[in-house]
Parts: structure tokens; C-alpha cells; sequence
């Protein structure tokens, strides 16, 4: 029996289990964890204009950083649209922690002049 065949049926049997687990069978024996998601935050005009102003960027750089257009960023700061979603997830993220688009490389820094 080759290396592809020991894989692909490990992942069948653990598929099956899997089934019989979710049907009630208790002779499986499976780690079960239970996770939570917290909600998407909402953020207002004057918490988006805040978190980009602790992260010290243009809105023009904040929109780059969100992935959004510049347009998006003005309106969430106006009052006139709210971020969701991704958005929603990535600002609490960065309001949690405004290091981490340095952490990650998403922020390079270089010499002017």
C-alpha cells in the first residue's frame, strides 16, 4: 500500500467518523472543542477617524492598509457609511493593537530625502 493510499484513507475513515460522531454514535471516540466567535463590533465616524489617527496615516494610506478606497474611508469618517464585515473585524484588531500592520509587514517605512 503506497503513501497515497495510507492518506487517503485515513482522511475516508475520519470523514466516516466524523458522520457517526454527528449522528449520536458514542462508541466514536473524537475531541470535540467548542468555540465562541465574538460579534462584529460596530464602529462609528469617530472611532474609524480615531484608530487611523493613533496609527498616524493619510486617509489615502489607511484606505490602501484597509483595502478599500479612499471614497470608503471618507464616508466611514462622515458618518455617512459604516464599515462591515472584514472591516469591522480588522479595525477592532487594530484598535486592539495599532503595532500590528508593522508587526506584519503591512507598513514599510523608508527614508524621505
Amino acid at each position: 500500500m503506497g503513501i497515497k493510499n495510507k492518506i487517503s484513507d485515513g482522511i475516508i475513515n475520519g470523514l466516516k467518523e466524523a458522520i457517526e460522531f454527528e449522528k449520536g454514535n458514542k462508541n466514536i471516540h473524537a475531541k470535540v472543542k467548542q468555540i465562541s466567535i465574538s460579534p462584529l463590533p460596530h464602529f462609528h465616524a469617530k472611532e474609524v477617524k480615531n484608530i487611523r489617527n493613533k496609527l498616524n496615516l493619510s486617509q489615502r494610506s489607511f484606505a490602501m492598509l484597509m483595502g478599500v478606497s479612499i471614497k470608503t474611508i471618507e464616508a466611514w469618517e462622515a458618518g455617512r457609511n459604516e464599515p462591515n464585515g472584514t472591516a469591522q473585524r480588522m479595525l477592532s484588531l487594530l484598535q486592539k493593537d495599532n503595532s500590528l500592520p508593522e508587526k506584519y509587514n503591512l507598513l514599510q517605512f523608508g527614508k524621505v530625502g
